[in-house]
C-alpha cells in the first residue's frame, strides 16, 4: 500500500483501567501497520490505572522493541495521558486513539494520503455508539466549541486523530482534561494549520468503563472551555 508522505509515524494509546482492551488494541496496531513500508513506534501511555494495565503493557513493550510504556504514577487526566503521548512521540506524523477497542485502526491508513495537504485529519464518528446522554453530551460540547473558536469540526472529541508531529513543537497546551481535543484544534486553527475531517466507523465498547461521562468531569470541562476562550482570545 502506498502510504503517500507518511513514512515515519508514532501511534499511542492513552490508557485508563483498560486491562482487558490494551493488549488486542495494540496488536491490532501491529497487523496494520507492520506490512506497510513505514517506520513505527507504539506508545501505551498508562494513566494510573488501577487495575493491571500497567503490567500488561510493561510484559507486552519486553516482546517487542517497536513498543514502549509511559507510565503515570496517579491518574492525571485524559489531557495529561495525550500530552505525554505527543511528548514521547519521535516520529514525523503522530496518531493516536484510546485503548478501549471502540475504533479500528485498520481504518487509519486512509487518512495517509491527505497528509500532503494537510497539517491535521480530524476523524468523526460514524453512527456513534454511545448512550443518548454521551451524545447529548458531545452535541452541546461541539456545538459551542465551534461557536466559540470559529471551527467547523463536526466531532471535535473523536478519538481518531492524526498530525504532524510537529505542530506540538509550535503549540503550547495547558489542559489536563477533556478539553485537550477542542483545545488542540482551538490552537492549531489559530495558527493558520489546514485541517481535513473524514468519517470512520465507531463500535460498542466489550471490556471496560467509560469515565468521560461522569458530571464532575463534564463540569470541569465546560468552566475549563470558558477559561481557554479567553486565552486565545488575548493570544497575540
Amino acid at each position: 500500500m502506498d502510504t503517500g508522505p507518511v513514512t515515519s509515524l508514532s501511534v499511542f494509546f492513552p490508557c485508563y483501567n483498560e486491562q482487558d482492551n490494551v493488549e488486542k488494541t495494540v496488536q491490532s496496531a501491529l497487523d496494520c501497520l507492520s506490512p506497510l513500508s513505514i517506520d513505527f513506534e507504539l506508545i501505551i501511555v498508562n494513566d494510573g490505572s488501577k487495575d493491571d494495565t500497567a503490567q500488561i503493557a510493561d510484559n507486552i513493550a519486553t516482546k517487542n522493541d517497536r513498543i514502549k510504556v509511559v507510565h503515570h504514577g496517579t491518574n492525571k487526566g485524559y489531557g495529561a495521558a495525550l500530552q505525554s503521548g505527543f511528548a514521547a512521540a519521535s516520529k514525523e506524523y503522530v496518531f493516536y486513539t484510546d485503548g478501549d477497542g471502540q475504533f479500528d485502526i485498520r481504518e487509519l491508513p486512509q487518512l495517509f494520503k491527505y497528509m500532503a495537504d494537510y497539517d491535521i485529519v480530524s476523524c468523526y464518528r460514524i453512527k456513534r455508539q454511545d448512550s443518548f446522554i454521551r451524545k447529548l453530551n458531545a452535541f452541546g460540547w461541539t456545538t459551542l466549541g465551534r461557536l466559540l473558536f470559529r471551527m467547523k469540526i463536526k466531532d471535535v472529541d473523536c478519538a481518531f486523530k492524526l498530525y504532524k508531529r510537529k505542530i506540538f513543537d509550535d503549540i503550547k497546551l495547558q489542559s489536563s482534561g477533556a478539553l485537550i481535543d477542542t483545545e488542540i484544534l482551538a490552537r492549531a486553527t489559530r495558527k493558520g494549520y489546514k485541517i481535513f475531517q473524514v468519517g470512520v466507523h465507531h463500535y460498542p465498547r466489550t471490556a471496560g468503563q467509560q469515565t468521560g461521562a461522569k458530571l464532575s468531569v463534564i463540569l470541569r470541562a465546560f468552566k475549563e472551555l470558558f477559561v481557554l476562550y479567553r486565552q486565545i482570545k488575548n493570544d497575540k
